[in-house]
C-alpha cells in the first residue's frame, strides 16, 4: 500500500489544551490508514515525548495510580511510532532542537530524533498535505 505523506506542525506542550490529543489523533489516523507522517514538534510540544514522564494517583478523585490510570504523551507516541511500523509506513517525529534547549527537554523515548525548522520546511516541500496545529 502506498500512502500519501502528512506534514504536521504541533505546539503546544501535553495537557494544555486539547491540541496535543487531537495532534494525536490525527496522527493516529493517518498512521492506521497507511499514510507516512512527518511530525515537527515546535515549542512546548517538544515535552510530548520526554522520557521522564510519571503517572500520578488523584487525591481529589481518591484514586490510587493504578485507579487513576493517567494517560502520558510519551507512551501514546511511543505507540503512534509501533503502529507506523505495523503497517509498513514512516512516521518521522522531530523535535525542535532550539525548543529542546530552551526547556531542558532532550531525554525523550526512542524514536523522536532531533531538528531544526528547516526539517519542516523539507518535509512540507515532501509532502502531499501539511497541517500546523497552532497554540492559539
Amino acid at each position: 500500500m502506498t500512502g500519501k505523506t502528512l506534514a504536521l506542525a504541533i505546539m503546544d506542550s501535553p495537557y494544555e489544551s486539547a491540541n496535543s490529543t487531537t495532534a494525536l489523533r490525527i496522527i493516529h489516523s493517518a498512521l492506521s490508514q497507511g499514510h507516512n507522517v512527518m511530525v515537527f514538534a515546535y515549542e512546548g510540544a517538544v515535552n510530548l515525548t520526554m522520557k521522564d514522564q510519571k503517572p500520578h494517583a488523584n487525591s481529589v478523585k481518591g484514586t490510587n495510580l493504578e485507579e487513576e490510570n493517567h494517560p502520558l504523551t510519551k507512551d501514546w507516541v511511543a505507540a503512534l511510532f509501533k503502529l507506523a511500523e505495523e503497517k509498513g509506513v514512516t512516521l518521522d517525529w522531530v523535535n525542535c532542537g532550539l525548543c529542546v534547549d530552551e526547556r531542558g527537554a532532550g531525554n525523550w523515548i526512542e524514536g523522536p530524533r532531533r531538528g531544526a525548522p528547516k526539517d519542516f520546511l523539507e518535509a512540507v516541500k515532501n509532502s502531499d498535505g501539511t497541517l500546523v496545529i497552532p497554540t492559539r
